[in-house]
């Protein structure tokens, strides 16, 4: 029932720009962390950046000064601003939430069905 949507997407030109969204919809009590990853095919998935309720970041070393995570609480959103974007960013990139679904529920993983970003050199 509970569902990540994920939008932004797409192809870009090495040093372009492109910011991903990912909304939480459905029926939940509570989102704790949330995040985005990437993988690229014959790879393991690996974490781009997290975010948590109280909005403290971490990101990988690989895209530190590039990226930047934000969540907006409110909207239930967690976005991520990607520029100067580099041909190795090429992956389908998966937003992640830890939710609580219901007050006696224990926290439960839950990802988006993955967006595309291609990096053309």
């Amino acid at each position: 029932q509970v569902q990540l949507v994920e939008s932004g997407g797409g192809l870009v030109q090495a040093g372009g720009s492109l910011r991903l969204s990912c909304a939480a919809s459905g029926a939940f009590y509570s989102i704790n962390d949330m995040g985005w990853y990437r993988q690229v095919p014959g790879k393991e998935r690996e974490l781009v950046a997290t975010i948590t309720k109280n909005s403290n970041t971490k990101s990988a070393d690989s895209v530190k000064g590039r990226f930047t995570i934000s969540r907006d609480n409110a909207k239930n959103t967690v976005l991520l601003q990607m520029n100067s974007l580099k041909p190795e960013d090429t992956a389908v990139y998966y937003c992640n939430a830890v939710i609580i679904k219901g007050f006696f529920s224990a926290p439960a993983n839950y990802w988006g069905q993955g967006t595309q970003v291609t990096v053309s050199s």
